[in-house]
């Protein structure tokens, strides 16, 4: 391939990876990626029903990319919780949305409602947050091999 890969290119990598470059790489703990994803869903569940009377399918298109920017954004030492942030998160979310009526009781059936109803969405976002996860995870664990691998030839090379 004449120039197609991403090494033969003269500023090094492609376009694409060097406009992702440039976001916003927070890295948050735990807690804090579980308070993003939570606050975020919530903020946008208001929004949605504002805006669009509670719309339950874009409250899930727009529970995607949260998901995946709570997955990136959480710390190394953390990516575990990430799958499992999300469906709380998403839970959170759906109680401006769901629009149950009669009180607490009528509120509790009409989240449950939602949850059971638009659980293709929460097992989406959940799945995009373990891939990622899964995959940061994986280049975490072969650069530290890497690191050892290098570190070891480092030792062993004899000096002249």
């Amino acid at each position: 391939m004449a120039g197609g890969a991403a090494g033969s290119r003269p500023g090094g990598a492609a376009p694409l990876v060097q406009a992702l470059r440039r976001f916003p790489n927070p890295r948050l703990t735990g807690i804090g990626a579980g308070l993003f994803a939570a606050l975020v869903m919530f903020l946008l569940a208001c929004v949605d029903r504002l805006l669009l009377g509670g719309s339950e399918i874009v409250y899930g298109l727009l529970f995607l990319p949260v998901s995946a920017l709570t997955a990136l954004w959480v710390r190394p030492a953390d990516l575990v919780t990430a799958p499992i942030i999300v469906p709380i998160a998403f839970a959170v979310g759906v109680i401006p949305v769901a629009g149950g009526t009669g009180g607490f009781g009528g509120q509790t059936m009409a989240v449950v409602t939602a949850l059971a109803v638009h659980a293709g969405w929460l097992y989406g976002g959940t799945l995009v947050a373990g891939v990622i996860a899964t995959v940061r995870k994986v280049r975490q664990m072969r650069e530290r091999q890497r690191h050892l691998v290098r570190a070891d030839r480092a030792v062993r090379r004899p000096r002249a």
